[in-house]
C-alpha cells in the first residue's frame, strides 16, 4: 500500500511540476526581423543580435527571431510598412525614417535639443511616452517596442569648417529626422541616405557633408577617408532610439509569456545597447586623432542660433498635426517637471 501511495504522490507532485512551470513562451515563435542598421554596428545595430539571442535560450527555443540584415529582406526605409501589412512578423529600426507617414514618429527617435538618454526612457517607461507611442503606432497596425537606446550623434562630418550658419547655407549634406528639417530651413540641400550608401555619396561629391551617429559607427562607415572635420555635439540627435516593430495582429494574438519575455528582452536591449555605445568611443576616438581627423565644437553663438530654428521648427509641426503637438508637449512637460532634479542631483560637466 506503501508503494503505491508513494507512486501516486510522484505522479502528483510531477503533475504539479507541469502545471506550474510551463515552457516560457507557450507557444512557438519563428519571426522574421529585417533590420535598417548592420548587426555589426555597436549599440545600434548589435543590440538586436543580443536581444534575440536572450529570447532564444530563455525560452528554450521556443522564440526565435531572425534577423535579416539591412536590404536582404526588406528595403531599410520600408520596414514599417512591411510590418504594417504582415509580409514581415516585426523588424527592428529607427522610426525616424517614418516621419513622411507618422509626423510624431521622429520624437520616439531623435529630438533636436530634446532629452538625453536616461531622461528619455524615464519619459518612455515612466512619463507616458510608451502608451503614447503604442497609441499612435497601433493607427498603422504595429505595436511599437523600445529595444536599445544610445548617447548623441556627432554633428556631422564636413570638408570645410563650419564657422556660422552661412557655411550651411547650400550645402548638399545628409541628415535625418527632425534635424533635417532644421538644416533645410537653414538652406542646406537634404537628402536622407541608409547606411551603405552614404560613403559613396560623399566620396564621389554627391553631398559635401553628412551625419550619421556616434563615432564608432561613423568609424566603421569609413566617413573619415573623405572628410576631416568632425564636428560636436549632436545637437540635433541628443538620443538615438531603436525600435521592435511588430504586426499588432500578431502581438494581440501572441500570449501572455511571449510578449513578457519579448518585452524583458527589448528592456534589457536599452541598457545594453546604452552601456555598448558608451563603451565603444573611447577608441574610436582616439583612432580618428591618429588619423588625422580634426575634432572641433560648433561653437555656443551656433548652438544658439541653431536651437532657435530647432524652436520655430517644432512649433511648425505642432501646428501641422496633433499627435506631434501631444507628444511633443508631452516631453516638454517631463523635461520641465524633471529640471530641478538634474540641475541639483549632478556635478556641473566642467567638474
Amino acid at each position: 500500500m506503501n508503494q503505491v501511495l508513494r507512486v501516486a504522490a510522484s505522479i502528483v507532485i510531477a503533475a504539479l511540476a507541469l502545471a506550474v512551470t510551463p515552457s516560457l513562451a507557450a507557444e512557438k515563435i519563428r519571426w522574421k526581423v529585417p533590420i535598417a542598421f548592420s548587426s555589426d554596428l555597436p549599440g545600434l545595430g548589435d543590440t538586436i543580435v543580443y536581444v534575440t539571442k536572450q529570447l532564444d535560450e530563455m525560452s528554450g527555443g521556443d522564440i526565435q527571431l531572425k534577423v535579416f540584415e539591412p536590404g536582404k529582406l526588406v528595403p531599410a526605409f520600408q520596414i514599417m510598412d512591411a510590418v504594417k501589412d504582415k509580409k514581415v512578423e516585426a523588424g527592428y529600426t529607427w522610426v525616424g525614417y517614418d516621419q513622411g507617414k507618422i509626423a510624431a514618429a521622429p520624437l520616439f527617435a531623435a529630438v533636436p535639443f530634446g532629452l538625453e538618454p536616461w531622461e528619455f526612457t524615464a519619459w518612455w517607461y515612466e512619463g507616458g511616452g510608451r502608451q503614447l507611442g503604442e497609441e499612435i503606432f497601433a493607427k498603422h497596425n504595429v505595436h511599437l517596442i523600445l529595444c536599445s537606446i544610445i548617447g548623441p550623434e556627432a554633428a556631422g562630418w564636413f570638408r570645410k569648417e563650419v564657422k556660422s550658419l552661412a557655411d550651411i547655407k547650400g550645402l548638399k549634406i545628409r541628415f535625418a529626422g527632425l534635424g533635417g528639417k532644421v538644416m533645410q530651413k537653414i538652406g542646406a540641400s537634404v537628402t536622407v541616405l541608409p547606411a551603405g550608401e552614404i560613403f559613396p555619396a560623399l566620396e564621389k561629391g554627391a553631398i559635401d557633408a553628412t551625419e550619421f551617429s556616434m563615432p564608432a559607427i561613423d568609424e566603421k562607415l569609413g566617413f573619415d577617408k573623405v572628410a576631416k572635420n568632425y564636428y560636436f555635439p549632436g545637437w540635433h540627435q541628443v538620443y538615438t532610439a531603436e525600435h521592435l516593430l511588430v504586426n499588432l495582429d500578431l502581438w494581440n494574438k501572441a500570449s501572455k509569456q511571449t510578449k513578457a519575455a519579448i518585452d524583458t528582452a527589448c528592456t534589457a536591449g536599452v541598457m545594453r545597447g546604452l552601456a555598448k555605445g558608451e563603451f565603444a568611443q573611447i577608441a574610436a576616438l582616439k583612432n580618428f586623432k591618429a588619423k588625422g581627423v580634426q575634432q572641433r565644437q560648433f561653437p555656443e553663438a551656433v548652438l544658439r542660433e541653431l536651437q532657435k530654428v530647432t524652436d520655430q521648427v517644432m512649433q511648425e509641426e505642432s501646428a501641422a498635426n496633433a499627435d506631434f503637438k501631444r507628444v511633443y508637449d508631452s516631453q516638454r512637460a517631463f523635461t520641465a517637471a524633471y529640471k530641478d532634479w538634474k540641475q541639483n542631483a549632478y556635478l556641473p560637466r566642467n567638474w
